[in-house]
């Protein structure tokens, strides 16, 4: 992730992680667990591929069609939260398909809590009634993270694969906001939207979200279908990242926080944008900046399990190539543990062994070499140049 906002307000970043760093996880604030010194996973858990939206960019192929072969049991699910507990994992992620789908979502986020493990929920919205808000707020899920693609009907529903999925979204927002949730809005940003991301920020503003976080579009899933008629290019991305830095200087960062997502190396166009203006905590920045050891958390500060029990560094990196091992055979404590296992050595090697003009870049102490998964998908080849990555590569 690149923390905008955190970073922007380096200083106070900074001293709130020497704060908090001498203290168990658990006890952490969220806003501050990426900075941890302690790597124990932030783990994204699809918990179902069963979705009752069909979206053009899912990264997991999750749709109505979608059943419930294999899928981890609520015995199973409850024996890994007493395994993540056991290895001090701090936040589960709930994530799907659509996880309010799941029938036990309550009995497993109960479970997590009671272990003192905090809950987030991510999901498209549309399922959020009054009574879905109470029980997301009871079972002490702390935010709720709601995607939109269109700042209106017409985009998202198009987008969505499914007429009225905005409106349905939109109150979605109006009934966490009612039980006291913290939620924010997600858009990932692609040719079909990409004129549309201000109105979200406004959108988004006006619904009180407490966070604004922008995806770049992966070649995984239906994602990767659609990777080449919707990936956005670099005059793109350079406006869209200009833009978020310019209205995170014009927000309290108490009221709504800016992040980007899947491209370690916005973070060099933001300590830019933070040297050009004269920013005096540019510095706190990039020590927070380096203190991810190279941007991408997979494999790292970030796992991945899939509804059937597969583990994979991250949620983006679903190949077969990218398989670290399954809950099934063995307990996700020990497989995160495994020195020697080759996928996550990979990706917790620093430096990264990287080619092309990642492997020259003057910047790749700061981003870690992009994207491997981007990487992956362009060429077989997990050392490859991130193609996504439009920064000048000269200091």
């Amino acid at each position: 992730m690149n923390r905008i906002t955190q970073c922007m307000h380096g200083r106070g970043t900074v001293s709130g992680v020497m704060r908090h760093q001498n203290r168990p996880l658990s006890e952490m604030p969220g806003k501050y667990l990426a900075f941890a010194r302690d790597y124990r996973p932030v783990v994204f858990w699809n918990l179902t591929d069963r979705c009752n939206l069909a979206c053009a960019h899912c990264y997991s192929r999750s749709g109505p069609a979608c059943g419930t072969e294999e899928e981890l049991s609520t015995g199973e699910a409850l024996t890994l939260i007493e395994d993540f507990a056991a290895a001090g994992v701090p936040l589960i992620l709930f994530s799907g398909g659509e996880p309010l789908l799941r029938e036990d979502l309550p009995e497993l986020a109960r479970a997590a809590a009671n272990r003192g493990i905090r809950t987030a929920l991510s999901t498209n919205g549309t399922l959020i009634t009054a009574d879905a808000a109470r029980m997301i707020r009871d079972c002490r899920i702390g935010y709720v993270g709601i995607s939109l693609d269109g700042a209106g009907p017409e985009t998202h529903d198009a987008f969505r694969g499914t007429a009225g999925a905005f409106e349905r979204a939109m109150e979605g927002f109006a009934r966490c906001r009612e039980a006291g949730i913290r939620t924010g809005l997600r858009v990932t940003l692609t040719n079909a939207n990409r004129g549309e991301l201000e109105a979200l920020i406004d959108l988004a503003a006006a619904l009180g979200a407490s966070r604004f976080c922008l995806y770049w579009l992966v070649p995984s899933g239906r994602g990767g279908d659609a990777y080449d008629r919707l990936q956005v290019g670099p005059e793109e991305v350079d406006g869209a990242l200009t833009l978020l830095y310019r209205r995170a200087l014009e927000t309290d960062p108490g009221s709504m926080e800016f992040l980007t997502v899947d491209a370690p190396q916005d973070c060099v166009h933001l300590l830019r944008a933070m040297e050009r203006d004269g920013s005096s905590d540019v510095a706190e920045a990039e020590a927070l900046v380096r203190s991810l050891n190279g941007g991408c958390s997979a494999g790292r500060r970030v796992a991945n399990i899939d509804p059937q029990g597969n583990v994979y560094p991250c949620q983006f990196a679903r190949a077969r190539e990218f398989l670290v091992g399954n809950v099934r055979e063995q307990p996700f404590s020990r497989i995160w543990q495994e020195a020697e296992n080759p996928v996550l050595s990979r990706f917790r090697a620093v430096p990264r062994e990287l080619a092309g003009k990642c492997g020259k870049c003057g910047y790749r102490d700061l981003c870690g070499g992009g994207c491997r998964v981007r990487a992956y998908a362009a060429g077989g080849d997990h050392a490859s140049e991130d193609p996504f990555c439009f920064v000048d590569t000269g200091r």
